[in-house]
């Protein structure tokens, strides 16, 4: 371990504050204080934790900006208010993790174990979710602009606060879904499933009646989403 300023803050028990930590001691530490610690104010930044062991771990108002996470154990781990974007986590597993209003913007999670994970207002702008497993996988009020999606299943969810804006959904299952705000904006829907889907209360601008008929069939609309999406085609409804 190694501090940018003075003396680190104190250690106790399992609680280590306002360290900034490379590979090795870090790796060291891990090993010696067992399951669960706690790390607050942390510095992991830039660092290379490839295929460390994390299980239970709780980290609040950490930066992982551009870390190397891939093959790490995460489950059961607890993040809040950290900052990590650009971290690459592929292939990890953070099987039952919560990431609480978080930045992730721009993370790598291809090949990840995200079951029964939770992620409650996180910024996940350009986020990368593919061929993960993700059986049980929960976003709340979460920013997914731009996110790559494929193939995720969001059956019979109920979808609350989220962007999707210029996302890439293609594939996606979202039968019988209710979404509770959020938005659709400019979404790629190739392939995308929306049988059932309740898209009532959702920013649809930038799609288009085309869209609808071709990749939103048997969803439930607006009677205001339907009048705008047949004025895009030109037709004044009296």
């Amino acid at each position: 371990m190694r501090s940018n300023t003075t003396e680190p803050a104190a250690v106790e028990g399992k609680l280590f504050t306002e360290l900034t930590f490379e590979r090795d001691s870090l790796a060291r530490l891990l090993r010696e204080c067992g399951d669960a610690p706690t790390f607050e104010q942390c510095d992991f930044s830039g660092e290379d934790l490839s295929r460390l062991d994390f299980r239970g771990a709780r980290f609040t108002r950490c930066s992982f900006a551009q870390t190397l996470l891939e093959h790490c154990d995460l489950s059961r781990t607890r993040w809040l208010a950290c900052k990590g974007a650009g971290a690459r986590l592929r292939y990890t597993n953070a099987s039952d993790a919560r990431f609480c209003q978080s930045d992730l913007n721009n993370t790598d999670w291809t090949g990840a174990k995200l079951a029964s994970a939770t992620f409650t207002g996180v910024k996940l702008t350009g986020a990368r979710f593919v061929d993960t497993r993700t059986l049980g996988l929960i976003f709340h009020d979460s920013l997914l602009v731009g996110a790559d999606l494929r193939g995720l299943s969001f059956r019979k969810q109920t979808l609350e606060g989220l962007n999707f804006s210029d996302a890439d959904l293609s594939d996606c299952d979202f039968r019988d879904a209710v979404f509770e705000g959020g938005s659709l904006r400019n979404a790629l829907l190739r392939n995308s499933r929306f049988d059932g889907a309740d898209l009532r209360s959702v920013d649809l601008s930038g799609l288009r009646l085309t869209d609808v008929l071709q990749h939103l069939k048997g969803t439930i609309l607006s009677v205001d989403q339907a009048v705008a999406l047949v004025g895009d085609c030109g037709v004044r409804v009296m």
